[in-house]
């Protein structure tokens, strides 16, 4: 056997089926044989993989074992010459392993290749070929001076940016998202070291390819699409943490004496800058919104002061209690309900800001009754204040809505001008996908694969560079069962237009799939199910709910406990569901739920309504399914309602 190919998954079920029918067609011809090892999703993966691909060789683990440990496990079973470490965010042209064999077969010398990649965009992926992390190359990856310098033969070691990206050349490290290895090489050398969990044992690997005396080389010939590139979440404070361990690790494997230590202080050093970035940049992407909108309330309110004191109050000054401590709390209040309210949620909603500052208004005046005469400064203050809080968050909306959709409409997204490129029968089907998947897209036509007329055609695939200039296209889906992933690539490649994006519908498949970035995970219009409980706004409306039960249950427990039916640990219960460590309802959890969006514990469950006793395993797959889809908040009231005033049946 010539050929086996390894793809580790993990909860990526669309990615892989893409990558799989991509694998089959570039395999066409070559004696071969191909695995997937499938670290315990929950997405379906494994069981797409036997209804779709039942000559796939699969090896469904029980846990995630890691990305060493599952690669080892088919290793061990492989049968053939070469062996190819294969992501399942990747697309493989028709001609990627052929070319890859017949370069392996002329150089014997070659332990192992690696392909240039591209992201779904069409750029280039500086990862398709790395230097070996040596002390030197640490220190300048942390002091940015490879991304400075990406072309130096000094600072541009980390990714070679030195070599050209189209020439064939020898090099230190393989990305493992495509590493062609010669099977006898690791025989000899050994399999991937398994402490490696996750990241450096590609490196590790490489490294250990070229002390036993072979080389490994950069293969730009062919190429490969690489759908997230080298991380989805490089600025999270895990990836952080789980990265440059690896490279300690891999410090202490190769590196001895002063240049283990240095390099070992120079990636610990990295960490924890690193990991401080991370937390600063995350936490700004999720609260910048509420940053400006605090500042701004509060600069609102100190104007708002000056003008009452002078020209309504005619005094001096308010005391300083009013900007210290009570227009933070109306603020507080303010922000916090216009959130809870969904506020901040795209597409934003002048509903919903106007309620949440009603909500948030009612509140301080609430508060603000139960003050003593001589804190209760002004009544006006906090009606114009909840005024100017209206009018400051309906405006910041109303600029960052304009910037990112181009148009000053609240409920609407930016429509990407899109166009399909294909046959007319699977253009109609991806036409009606988006239809179905309620996508934003503005189709503006179609583009043939052949000579074909009509009126709906804007023209051949051959001319798609200039339609794409002249009709603004930002966004192009082609057919996979029209285009080969050659073509596909080419053409990301010649368009390469910052402005255009690129997703494909594979051929016999209800999904189209792409990413605009290597830095974004992949995206996809399909017509699966949509859970309204797998919704932010709906966790929102879900956490208030909870919240205001449990409030009031405690408020009323005197009019509530002599009725209630159900009374065990009434007062935990209310006091766990404000915490967030429970929620009032949730699913019922006799049977799996993995497939469905999470939720915290509850204390009753959808399957209370019924007579619990009666149900069958597939009745309560049912009302679980039934609840995630369908969830509203009415629903949660009838089952606690139910499970407060009846008893268990």
């Amino acid at each position: 056997m010539k050929l086996s190919v390894i793809i580790v998954n993990y909860n990526v079920k669309y990615f892989l089926e893409q990558c799989l029918l991509t694998v089959q067609k570039a395999l066409i011809g070559i004696e071969s044989e191909i695995f997937v090892v499938d670290n315990h999703s929950v997405d379906g993966s494994v069981d797409m993989i036997r209804n779709s691909f039942p000559e796939v060789k699969l090896i469904a683990n029980e846990d995630n074992v890691g990305f060493a440990v599952a690669n080892n496990q088919a290793i061990e079973l492989t049968q053939g010459e070469y062996v190819l470490l294969l992501n399942p965010d990747t697309v493989v042209r028709e001609d990627s392993f052929s070319s890859c064999i017949e370069f392996m077969d002329s150089h014997s010398e070659a332990g192992a290749l690696g392909v240039k990649m591209i992201d779904g965009k069409g750029n280039f992926l500086p990862e398709s070929k790395r230097g070996l992390p040596t002390p030197e190359v640490a220190l300048y990856k942390m002091l940015g001076l490879n991304k400075l310098f990406p072309r130096s033969k000094r600072f541009g070691k980390y990714h070679l940016g030195f070599l050209g990206e189209d020439d064939i050349n020898e090099v230190d490290v393989l990305a493992g998202a495509y590493m062609f290895i010669r099977k006898k090489v690791l025989d000899e050398i050994g399999l991937l070291d398994e402490t490696f969990f996750m990241y450096g044992e590609d490196v590790d690997l490489s490294y250990r390819i070229t002390e036993a005396g072979y080389k490994n080389y950069y293969f730009p010939s062919t190429s490969i699409i690489h759908y997230k590139g080298e991380s989805t979440k490089k600025m999270s404070v895990n990836y952080v943490f789980i990265f440059y361990r690896a490279m300690v690790i891999f410090a202490r494997k190769h590196y001895n004496g002063a240049a283990a230590q240095l390099l070992t202080f120079f990636i610990n050093s990295a960490i924890y800058v690193r990991a401080a970035l991370a937390v600063i940049q995350r936490f700004l992407a999720s609260s910048w919104l509420i940053i400006v909108d605090t500042l701004l309330l509060f600069l609102g309110m100190y104007f708002l002061k000056n003008y009452w004191e002078e020209h309504i109050k005619f005094i001096d000054s308010y005391p300083k209690e009013l900007m210290t401590i009570h227009v933070p709390y109306y603020i507080f209040f303010w922000v916090s309900t216009v959130y809870l309210s969904g506020g901040y949620q795209q597409p934003f909603s002048i509903k919903r800001v106007l309620r949440g500052i009603i909500v948030g208004s009612v509140l301080i005046a609430a508060v603000y009754g139960l003050m003593p005469n001589e804190l209760r400064f002004s009544r006006a203050l906090i009606i114009l204040g909840a005024i100017w809080s209206l009018i400051a968050m309906l405006v910041v909306r109303l600029v960052v809505h304009y910037k990112r959709h181009k148009n000053l409409n609240f409920g609407s997204r930016s429509s990407l001008n899109t166009v399909v490129v294909g046959k007319a029968d699977e253009r109609a089907r991806v036409a009606e996908m988006l239809k179905q998947s309620n996508a934003t897209n503005q189709l503006l036509g179609f583009v043939s694969v052949d000579e074909e007329t009509g009126d709906e055609l804007l023209g051949t695939v051959e001319r798609l560079e200039d339609l794409c200039e002249v009709y603004k296209i930002e966004e192009v889906i082609f057919c996979a069962k029209d285009l080969s992933s050659s073509e596909i690539m080419s053409w990301m490649a010649q368009i390469q237009d910052s402005d255009v994006n690129f997703k494909i519908l594979p051929e016999k498949r209800y999904f189209v799939i792409g990413s605009n970035s290597k830095n974004t995970s992949g995206e996809f219009y399909t017509e699966e199910i949509r859970f309204n409980l797998g919704n932010d706004y709906n966790h929102r409306k879900k956490r208030l709910f909870d919240i205001g039960i449990a409030s009031g249950l405690l408020i009323l427990c005197w009019l509530v406990l002599p009725v209630a039916k159900f009374r065990k640990n009434y007062f935990r219960n209310a006091l766990d569901v404000i915490l967030g460590k429970r929620t009032w309802v949730t699913y019922d959890r006799t049977v799996s739920v993995a497939h469905l969006p999470n939720t915290k514990d509850g204390i009753f469950f959808v399957t209370d309504e019924v007579r619990r006793a009666a149900l069958t395993k597939d009745m309560r797959d049912k009302l679980n399914f039934l609840y995630a889809k369908n969830y509203s908040v009415e629903q949660d009231l009838t089952v606690l309602f139910k499970g407060l005033f009846t008893k268990r049946k």
